[in-house]
């Protein structure tokens, strides 16, 4: 494959606008300071005319949660301006600590876009969709740098549509107070960098940098920015629309999509309980009484049609709704307004009722005029988790997992009965398919596109093979060259954490040989254990079963899965060395009946091991091979099946798969209750009670998430409502 050079400039500034307006892009470059007025403005210059009759169907690529940031920016402040490198450039980076304790990774992705952008070049992919997050936090310096780019590669043929995320943007208006505590020195120690409405820039804190460069952008601003990437009409395309166009006759005309394209035509009315406008009556009605706190607000969506016979529906499905801070007086205060993470569909069927029935109406022409239709928004429309929300709400702790951003079942109906029957979304960093039909027949399918900013970073190929079947492939990033190109920066804070003697820099200090991995799929996959070790295990799991989680390796768990035992969690301390497990996460109780000998655990544990090396004697396995899958490994994979799906079964390859299919099918049938002393496990308990209960849930979990529908590469048959593996390779824990 032919690689294209990435580029060694700084992405902003007056250079890379001279650079797009002299390869005759499609729009004049946008304002690179955020001070300018905003005003939507038609692009001067347009791209080459599509082939108006493909000789064949167009596929597209769909790269979400790229959230990029520029590693070479310029914060346009002299008194930092990012870690000096030998080639004469300036890292503006994140430390490494930040990334390991993210759902995402900061710097490293900076890569991983060019090599997806390159990667699908080389595959002759000319149509590339962004389903939000496409910036780290739409602060300028990035959005100038990904425009940039896609610039860049829109001067050899493609052409990029975004939707817009939660972090792009992450309020509806701008916010000048933003900013990040733990950008990286030379020294290897943590620099702030803030908006200057910030209240330390303000009172001018010398220990803080201060920037317009790091705000973060509203709606109005991104749109200006980034009009030429699908928010504003090109003449290259053969139909762009908003749900609020209206062409005279009902004919598309360039010129009236671009008179309709100006915000103060995209805009409708939001409140507190629901949608505005001609829905606010009927919802006033079923409330009972009027509704508060009412404004107007932008919706970014539109229609695209950039080849013949291809529709991109680009979904805004953010959802801003006013709070306790919000103030008539000031509807452009970020402050008055929630964050759009969580609420996602959930909202966007009760208080953006107007995009529901446009997408129904897009539908119904698509299908009327054989069209092939491709929605993308951020979020996803049904259930992420492979139907497992309601298992892992019962296991772990409350509001693990994010579950609050699972759509309700009444999301995947609402958009089902629309007649859209193909969804991409992105927003959960997840590889991930499911579908669904509604009561009338309608059948939805959502196909989670993952982040290139995590482990299972990749991207997904979307082809109508023909109007009822959809080809949809999964191109990992495993390969990202320059990956570790700034790695001797992170060895700095690395050595700058070990050697400090400052209070809490101890808990912020990280393995080191992330930084000996030899490609992006390991560094990923490292970081993902590291992420479950400082993060996940402490936020997710309850006290006793991350214990076990961290404690027991798989040999243990098999044979724990087997034991019988009187002896109780508080008795362990009395016989060290059998069990490597305490009581320190169990509530004093009180003890029913006569109490058994603590050293007959021993003999307990033996008896658990022969039934356990029996089990796995009948897979074909050794049971001391189970010892292989240390605790580490075992919450990483969990963790990594939970996002990677598919990809991650990959990983871990065969035996893996075989011996955790072993430990599925090992609890007993119907586990002996936990007794608990208020909300924690009575140390009375037998030793093997509470893992046997909690953890018989967890590898059902397991089995669930690695045994969902396709995701890697499959097919669907919108006509016999399925979706099928099209990859002979492919593993599953069925």
């Amino acid at each position: 494959m032919t690689r294209l050079s990435l580029p060694r400039l700084r992405l902003t500034g007056a250079a890379p606008c001279a650079a797009a307006l002299s390869l005759a892009l499609l729009a004049g470059c946008s304002p690179s300071d955020p001070s300018d007025p905003v005003a939507i403005t038609p692009p001067p210059v347009q791209t080459p005319d599509p082939t108006p009759t493909p000789a064949a169907p167009t596929p597209v690529a769909f790269m979400s949660d790229v959230h990029f940031q520029n590693v070479y920016g310029d914060f346009k402040n002299s008194q930092f301006a990012g870690i000096p490198t030998r080639d004469g450039k300036h890292a503006t980076i994140r430390t490494m600590y930040a990334q390991l304790t993210s759902t995402r990774l900061f710097n490293e992705n900076y890569f991983a876009f060019f090599a997806a952008l390159d990667d699908a070049y080389a595959r002759g992919i000319r149509v590339v969709a962004l389903p939000g997050d496409y910036t780290d936090d739409a602060q300028p310096m990035n959005v100038d740098g990904i425009a940039a780019i896609m610039r860049e590669y829109q001067a050899k043929g493609m052409r990029f549509f975004l939707a817009p995320g939660n972090h792009d943007p992450v309020e509806p208006y701008d916010d000048n107070e933003a900013g990040k505590n733990d950008f990286l020195t030379k020294e290897g120690k943590e620099q702030k960098i803030f908006a200057t409405g910030n209240p330390a820039c303000i009172a001018k804190d010398p220990t803080v940098i201060c920037t317009d460069q790091i705000m973060e952008q509203g709606t109005e601003r991104l749109m200006t920015r980034m009009a030429e990437f699908g928010f504003m009409p090109n003449k290259a395309d053969l139909l762009w629309e908003t749900p609020f166009s209206k062409y005279s006759g009902g004919k598309y005309s360039y010129d009236e999509a671009l008179a309709q394209a100006a915000v103060k035509n995209r805009q409708f009315e939001i409140c507190l309980e629901g949608s505005g406008g001609a829905y606010k009556a009927a919802g006033e009605a079923k409330l009972g009484k009027p509704f508060t706190k009412c404004t107007e607000m932008i919706d970014s969506t539109y229609l695209v049609e950039p080849v013949k016979g291809l529709w991109l529906l680009s979904i805004d499905a953010n959802v801003f709704v006013p709070n306790a801070k919000f103030d008539p007086a000031k509807p452009h205060d970020f402050k008055g307004y929630d964050g759009a993470g969580n609420a996602g569909w959930n909202k966007v069927i009760t208080h953006k009722m107007f995009l529901m029935d446009y997408i129904k109406s897009v539908a119904a022409r698509a299908k009327a005029e054989g069209k092939q239709l491709m929605a993308f928004s951020h979020y996803p429309t049904m259930d992420f988790y492979a139907n497992q929300t309601a298992a892992m709400k019962a296991v772990f702790k409350s509001g693990a997992f994010q579950t609050a951003r699972v759509p309700d079942q009444t999301v995947a109906n609402a958009v089902a009965a629309t007649g859209l029957r193909l969804h991409v979304g992105g927003h959960m960093h997840f590889n991930g398919t499911n579908d669904h039909q509604d009561a009338g027949g309608n059948y939805l399918v959502n196909v989670q596109s993952p982040s290139l900013a995590v482990y299972g970073a990749a991207y997904k190929i979307v082809t109508y093979k023909d109007q009822d079947t959809i080809d949809v492939q999964t191109m990992p990033l495993n390969t990202v060259p320059r990956f570790a190109e700034l790695f001797p920066h992170y060895v700095v804070e690395n050595d700058y954490l070990k050697g400090s003697s400052v209070p809490g820099d101890a808990s912020k200090r990280w393995d080191r040989s992330i930084l000996e991995t030899r490609s992006y799929g390991e560094y990923t996959h490292q970081y993902f254990g590291e992420l479950s070790r400082l993060r996940f295990m402490d936020e997710y799991w309850p006290c006793e079963m991350k214990e076990a989680a961290m404690a027991l390796d798989g040999k243990q768990m098999l044979i724990l899965s087997q034991l019988q035992t009187k002896v109780t969690l508080a008795q362990l301390k009395d016989v060290p060395g059998v069990v490597p497990l305490t009581a320190s996460c169990a509530a004093a109780g009180t003890a029913a009946g006569a109490a058994v000998a603590a050293s007959t655990l021993a003999t307990d544990w033996l008896d658990a091991t022969a039934r356990a090396d029996k089990l796995a004697s009948a897979a074909g396995l050794r049971l001391d091979d189970f010892a292989t899958i240390s605790a580490y490994d075992f919450y990483g994979d969990f963790h990594r099946t939970v996002y990677a799906g598919e990809l991650a079964l990959r990983d871990m390859g065969q035996q893996r798969v075989n011996q955790y299919k072993v430990l599925m099918a090992a609890f007993p049938a119907t586990p002996a209750a936990i007794v608990k002393v208020g909300d924690k496990p009575s140390d009375q308990n037998p030793v093997h009670v509470p893992f046997q209960n909690q953890f018989k849930q967890v590898f059902a979990i397991l089995k669930g998430l690695g045994s969902a529908k396709p995701s890697d590469h499959f097919t669907v048959d919108l006509k016999g409502k399925k979706v099928s593996n099209a990859s002979n390779n492919g593993l599953s824990f069925n």
